[in-house]
């Protein structure tokens, strides 16, 4: 009762915003920023946080290894090297279950040796694009994605924050070298085993499924357009199913055109060629994918007289008018590229693909085009009366296929002056993504608007509100209350113990309970003469353990929005995996390091 008089107004305010969010998060739409942005401003106006320790979360190192993450990533997916990345370790998956193991095995693995933020980003537009190619379900794939990347870095001293900072302060209360590099793997490969068996047994209850809008409507505007494959082309010589243009949605391959001769109805074992002319029609995205794919290039060669590199232009759709002058010629006869600086890349006629060749289709009012310019065209013809409508599609545009080697020595370089400890995350990261833009793998303005600003700001304001926690001392008394439950029992104690840190980090961040909690944890050792490593490696493992919600971990949250998930998707899988988790954790860590 003391305690709980001693933890005034202040920490009652401060728990009673993170029921309040939790409760805002499962009951209602409004975004996760704007949930905790709320909580973290009340905390401030009633004077619980300094404005500098409520801002202090915008200038922490995570936060910002985080967005600076996301713009090296850029560089990678604008040079198509995230396609490839999916190819080379994810291949062609059997069916869903496959597709969530070759998601996790190798997450899990090199999350054990490199920060697992760094793994998610560069692996959240690989998974997204191979899950658009074998028609998945995103939101199957993306919490197994961050869960087995946590749950991998639980594998080393180096595979997450959590166990580092736990060591460091075991190592300066102890004057000792404290844990070896492995010698956590001796609890955390068991984890990651029940782990990824646990999701591959239990996905199909536990997780949802969100479906693409693209395959929720079969009314849709379909495109005719033609590829060709480039001389160079990886392709040449594979079969047109090995290639992958069998398995983008919405999308088929109408005919091939090799020395004059049309083949019609393509089988999926016929074997590609160099300068094979190839006929697709299909929805939108999946036309504009096509122009992703290493190897495939426009068939008409008006793309490569517009001006400017292929990385400054944009995919723009327009609707011709009955005032348009070309209306009534062909597009070859029509002379499109030099009247608008813009090239026609794919033609829809009424919600419909014409079946003709591109340049051979005679132009009508009304016809919907894909067009590859230049940004400016949509000023220049907004409001012009030759098209009805004019407008960009989104932010794609042609990738630079022949920089993509450069952009993943960026990555491999940033991933090892980090292992072998020369610089940190954040400073490595800084240095990768300023080699992106000069090497010309992204351009700047594509690098400044790559970070997903609705994840950093909940994980900003997160850090303030865990700060909140603590200095109210909110936290220390869960803590206190769970772990004086034990008694005089280190089995009890290590549960409890587990518990407090698992429900500090839904609460606030895996860092934040494990500074909390490691104080109480060499006290229940002392005070019960045990050894305080079993303590400390349960520390560890439960300030790891961020299943349960969106907000708990970085990876989480990046995952959060891509996959189109609700807070209810992870408590709906992660609290019994977090129970599975604390079972085996409790049973097994007295076992390899006795009290």
């Amino acid at each position: 009762m003391d305690a709980l008089l001693a933890l005034g107004w202040q920490g009652w305010l401060s728990l009673g915003l993170v029921g309040l969010s939790f409760v805002l998060f499962l009951a209602t739409r409004l975004a996760p920023d704007v949930i905790t942005a709320g909580a973290l401003t009340v905390l401030l106006v009633s004077g619980v946080l300094t404005p500098a320790e409520a801002l202090a979360g915008f200038a922490n190192p995570g936060m910002l290894t985080v967005a600076v993450l996301y713009m090296v990533v850029s560089g990678l997916k604008e040079t198509g090297a995230v396609s490839w990345i999916g190819q080379s370790l994810l291949g062609r998956p059997k069916g869903e279950a496959d597709a969530r193991l070759r998601v996790m095995l190798p997450t899990a693995g090199l999350s054990a040796f490199l920060n697992n933020t760094a793994v998610v980003a560069i692996f959240i537009p690989a998974v997204s694009e191979w899950a658009r190619r074998h028609r998945l379900a995103l939101s199957q794939l993306l919490i197994p994605l961050s869960f087995a990347s946590i749950v991998g870095g639980t594998c080393t001293l180096i595979g997450t924050s959590t166990n580092l900072v736990v060591n460091g302060l075991y190592s300066e209360q102890t004057q000792g070298a404290g844990f070896g590099l492995f010698e956590l793997a001796w609890i955390g490969v068991p984890l990651v085993i029940a782990t990824l068996l646990f999701i591959l047994l239990g996905a199909r209850w536990l997780l949802p499924t969100r479906i693409a809008a693209a395959e929720r409507f079969e009314d849709v505007r379909r495109y005719t357009t033609e590829m060709m494959v480039s001389t160079d082309s990886p392709l040449a010589g594979k079969s047109i199913e090995a290639a992958g243009l069998r398995q983008l949605p919405g999308l088929f391959l109408a005919e091939i055109e090799r020395d004059g001769q049309i083949m019609p109805a393509v089988s999926p074992q016929v074997l590609l060629a160099a300068g094979d002319r190839l006929v697709f029609a299909g929805i939108l995205d999946s036309v504009v994918d096509l122009h992703r794919i290493r190897g495939l290039v426009p068939a008409t060669k008006q793309v490569y007289k517009l001006g400017g590199p292929r990385q400054e232009r944009c995919f723009v759709e327009a609707v011709l008018s009955n005032k348009c002058p070309l209306v009534g010629a062909s597009v070859r006869q029509g002379q499109f590229r030099g009247t608008y600086n813009a090239v026609i890349i794919a033609l829809s006629r009424n919600g419909e693909r014409v079946r003709r060749k591109i340049g051979d289709i005679v132009l009508r009012a009304g016809d919907t085009l894909l067009l590859e310019t230049r940004p400016d065209f949509v000023l220049q013809q907004r409001n012009s009366k030759d098209f009805l409508v004019v407008s960009q599609f989104g932010d794609e545009h042609p990738l630079r296929h022949e920089r993509a080697p450069i952009a993943l020595v960026i990555v491999v370089a940033m991933v090892a002056v980090v292992a072998v400890g020369l610089l940190s995350m954040l400073e490595a990261a800084l240095l990768a993504t300023g080699a992106m833009i000069l090497t010309r793998c992204t351009p700047d303005r594509v690098a400044r608007r790559a970070p997903d600003w609705q994840v950093l700001i909940v994980i900003a304001t997160a850090f303030g509100i865990g700060a909140a926690l603590e200095k109210t001392g909110a936290a220390a008394l869960l803590a206190d209350a769970l772990i004086g439950l034990a008694g005089g029992l280190p089995w009890l104690a290590l549960g409890l113990l587990f518990v407090a840190a698992a429900v500090l980090t839904a609460l606030a961040t895996n860092n934040v309970a494990a500074v909390l909690l490691f104080p109480v944890a060499l006290d229940s050792a002392r005070l019960m003469d045990v050894s305080p490593v079993p303590f400390l490696v349960t520390l560890m493992v439960g300030a790891s353990a961020s299943f349960a919600t969106p907000i708990g971990y970085q990876t989480n949250l990046m995952v959060f929005n891509v996959g189109g998930y609700r807070v209810v998707d992870f408590l709906r899988i992660g609290i019994p995996l977090t129970l599975l988790i604390g079972l085996l954790t409790v049973a097994l860590v007295p076992l390899i390091w006795p009290f």
